[in-house]
């Protein structure tokens, strides 16, 4: 998560984290990014823009955000590629420093798809996909994880498609990421039994001792997950 600062008027020096090729042959490389601080932007939009312009104050790192610095050439894949040279995107809560969009106006706090950049200029399509932070009661960064794009995941796959009842047991894979966290929490405050798994002895540790679900596993550990599940969850034979 990265937090920006600048000025409220004219124009200034926007900082921002740019791909500077596509990533091949694996993990993406810090030598893949670079943070430049040569580009200027004007905080006042062009006359007749219907967009917004967004000072942003917090940005979420995900997961999918990797996939998006390859090279993308399969039209079934949703992920859109990220362009070399220009500012990596992800989701993040920014205010609205001018705008000509009907729905928001100065000073408004939103939250969605953005630039890694301390100042988005994003077009009125863009800005349609925006969400208006309402409640400003609580941290602002919360926005990034459990009540942004990580807590309606959570909230969808628990509620919506798992529907559990109380003092059931849910198993939540790569428990230790962000929905993982979200789901085996939500679960326990349902009253079920939560089982987890994760890939390292700090990953569970985090589980079991931080979070407090019931049992944790290395999944490294087991070779036979199916007999890991029974032991558990206690899954029929």
């Amino acid at each position: 998560m990265m937090q920006s600062r600048g000025g409220d008027s004219g124009e200034v020096i926007n900082k921002q984290v740019i791909l500077k090729d596509y990533v091949t042959g694996g993990s993406a490389k810090e030598s893949d990014l670079e943070v430049i601080s040569t580009r200027t932007i004007n905080l006042k939009l062009p006359e007749g823009s219907d967009g917004v312009l967004l000072k942003n104050l917090y940005l979420s790192c995900d997961p999918y955000m990797h996939a998006c610095m390859n090279k993308i050439e399969n039209p079934s894949i949703d992920f859109v590629s990220f362009s070399p040279g220009l500012p990596i995107r992800g989701f993040g809560v920014g205010k609205v420093v001018d705008s000509g969009h009907p729905k928001f106006g100065k000073g408004d706090f939103v939250w969605g798809s953005t630039g890694w950049e301390e100042y988005s200029v994003l077009s009125r399509l863009e800005s349609d996909n925006l969400f208006k932070i309402d409640h400003t009661d609580v941290p602002l960064s919360y926005y990034t994880g459990i009540l942004g794009v990580t807590g309606m995941t959570a909230y969808a796959g628990f509620f919506e498609i798992c529907c559990p009842k109380k003092g059931e047991y849910v198993f939540v894979s790569a428990a230790s990421g962000a929905v993982g966290q979200v789901v085996g929490q939500v679960a326990k405050f349902m009253g079920c039994h939560v089982v987890g798994c994760a890939g390292s002895k700090e990953k569970i540790d985090l589980l079991k001792n931080k979070l407090g679900f019931h049992e944790v596993f290395n999944y490294k550990e087991e070779p036979d997950l199916e007999a890991t599940l029974r032991r558990y969850v206690f899954l029929p034979v």
